[in-house]
């Protein structure tokens, strides 16, 4: 449990407050600001009256807040950085986030995960340029291996999806 630090598509916040859905009720409390920081939750910490004592939800504590998928996500993505896993598995981190605040993760990314392993799950391809490697599945098997660069100049499974999603931005 100690090496993975997980965060699922399909994650759950308790109705706890941001200190205690972040660290789990340990010490450390700059260390979780900087988690909270590192995850692109800063801004919205800033406008919160009572900071990381800021109850998820209005459930036990009616001045809670109610917060959007997008920083639930940052939240969810927080705990995780916060735990600082030697292997962090992000099942799509990013799907309930905005473009720009997607865009500030991608970027970040390295610095985020600071040299440990990463397994990164997406099917949005564009996640797929800051990655070192990229495995692509099919029917439950590896079917390509390599960095983006290598898979984009082969007639491959993963050119044609990259290809029909990057239609769109273009």
């Amino acid at each position: 449990m100690a090496l993975l630090g997980v965060v699922f598509q399909d994650f759950k916040l308790l109705s706890y407050t941001i200190k205690e859905n972040v660290s789990n009720n340990q010490e450390g409390e700059e260390k979780i600001v900087e988690s909270l920081g590192k995850a692109g939750f800063e801004s919205d910490l800033k406008i919160l009256d009572k900071g990381i004592d800021t109850c998820v939800y209005k459930n036990f504590d009616k001045s809670g807040i109610e917060f959007s998928g997008g920083q639930l996500q940052k939240l969810a993505l927080a705990r995780t950085l916060y735990k600082n896993s030697s292997i962090v598995i992000l099942d799509e981190p990013t799907s309930a986030l905005d473009p720009i605040s997607e865009f500030e993760i991608y970027k970040n990314f390295n610095s985020m995960v600071e040299g440990n392993t990463a397994i990164y799950i997406s099917h949005r391809l564009s996640s797929t340029r800051f990655s070192d490697n990229i495995a692509v599945f099919d029917s439950g098997e590896i079917v390509e291996y390599g960095h983006h660069d290598e898979l984009i100049n082969n007639d491959s499974l993963y050119a044609e999806m990259y290809r029909t999603q990057s239609q769109y931005y273009i």
